[in-house]
């Protein structure tokens, strides 16, 4: 006989809750951010349903009060590490005066030195994104100079590479982006030159003639006369 007490088996209900536990804590570690942000949404919709608002201070403490053990910490903290560093929160909040809660109401003040520093952030942005579009534009000048002196050129492909200091081995895709680059460019509209002869102005339909002034017929004669002067007597 063994010494070995009988253990009774759980009760189903709870093995059934915890095993629930164990697969909403397994869910829970392994979201992703596009599912907490789903979550966000779906549960406080009047904050995250919209436009971008200035978030409350500690606004995830009010998340993990109001929603226990559905968001991991750590996810949280890297969604709203993405969410209040994108452009439209930043906008958001230089343009707001407060911040606002889970329910979608004013929840403190958003002060200057917040908003300060959100418009220097952009600011910094838009210096990059301009810089960006003025080296790719200059690019694009430089393809297209170089592509119409190859189309007029008499040199060998190589002696060219060697006068525009461009690598042989690249001259053939780099024309091939700039004729692309050319191709894409939008038709310039053709003002038509008036031709030889034309008139020009409100002289009216070409051939047409003046009228003479009011009494007067074409060529300046007066009407009912022949346009002598009387002899004198």
């Amino acid at each position: 006989m063994s010494d070995t007490p009988n253990e009774s088996p759980a009760p189903e209900s709870e093995t059934a809750a915890a095993t629930a536990a164990a697969t909403e804590g397994k869910k829970a570690h392994e979201m992703s951010l596009v599912e907490c942000a789903d979550q966000l949404k779906a549960r406080f919709p009047a904050l995250f349903g919209g436009a971008p608002k200035p978030l409350k201070l500690r606004i995830q403490v009010d998340i993990q009060e109001r929603a226990p053990g559905v968001f991991p910490k750590s996810t949280l903290s890297a969604f709203f590490r993405r969410y209040t560093g994108g452009t439209g929160y930043l906008v958001a909040v230089t343009r707001a005066k407060t911040r606002f809660d889970l329910d979608g109401q004013p929840a403190g003040e958003l002060t200057d030195e917040h908003r300060e520093v959100a418009q220097q952030e952009l600011n910094r942005r838009r210096a990059i994104t301009e810089g960006r579009r003025a080296e790719e534009e200059k690019g694009r000048r430089e393809r297209s100079a170089l592509l119409r002196d190859f189309e007029r050129t008499t040199l060998t492909p190589a002696n060219f590479c060697a006068l525009k200091g461009i690598p042989a081995d690249q001259l053939e895709a780099v024309l091939a982006q700039a004729r692309q680059e050319a191709a894409e460019q939008p038709a310039q509209p053709r003002h038509p030159h008036p031709r030889a002869g034309q008139p020009r102005g409100d002289r009216g339909e070409r051939g047409e003639r003046r009228e003479g002034r009011p009494g007067q017929g074409r060529g300046g004669r007066r009407e009912g006369g022949s346009g002598k002067r009387p002899p004198r007597a």
